[in-house]
């Protein structure tokens, strides 16, 4: 009795890459894991604002990884110092200490970047 076994690389390869194969379920658990430590990673409230998703690019199937927080760019890049002015108001309102703070100018140190995403990928390998 002879048996033949014929593998053809192409069906192989699109049989890996395919939607809901073998690559797709190791992509998805591995882009959750590094959602994951994203969402530990990012400061305050951020990590709310934090999803992940597989879609299809031009070399594949990619985890892709959004944080949609209005203030993310800031955060990921830092801040230079700048100054604040009321756009509304006469004053800007701010409690420090327990006490309400009027100020008509706030000059804003600027804030050191926060690369969250980056390290959550770093992590994530």
């Amino acid at each position: 009795m002879t048996v033949e076994m014929r593998i053809e690389q192409g069906r192989l390869a699109r049989a890996l890459r395919a939607r809901g194969g073998i690559a797709e379920r190791f992509l998805s658990r591995r882009t959750r894991r590094v959602a994951d430590i994203a969402r530990r990673e990012a400061p305050g409230r951020m990590g709310a604002y934090i999803d992940w998703k597989i879609e299809s690019g031009p070399r594949g199937l990619e985890g892709v990884i959004i944080c949609d927080h209005p203030a993310t760019l800031y955060v990921l890049y830092g801040t230079r110092p700048h100054i604040i002015r009321p756009r509304r108001a006469k004053a800007l309102r701010f409690d420090v200490g327990g006490r309400t703070v009027f100020a008509a100018v706030v000059h804003h140190p600027g804030t050191r970047p926060n690369d969250f995403l980056g390290r959550a990928l770093r992590a994530g390998r």
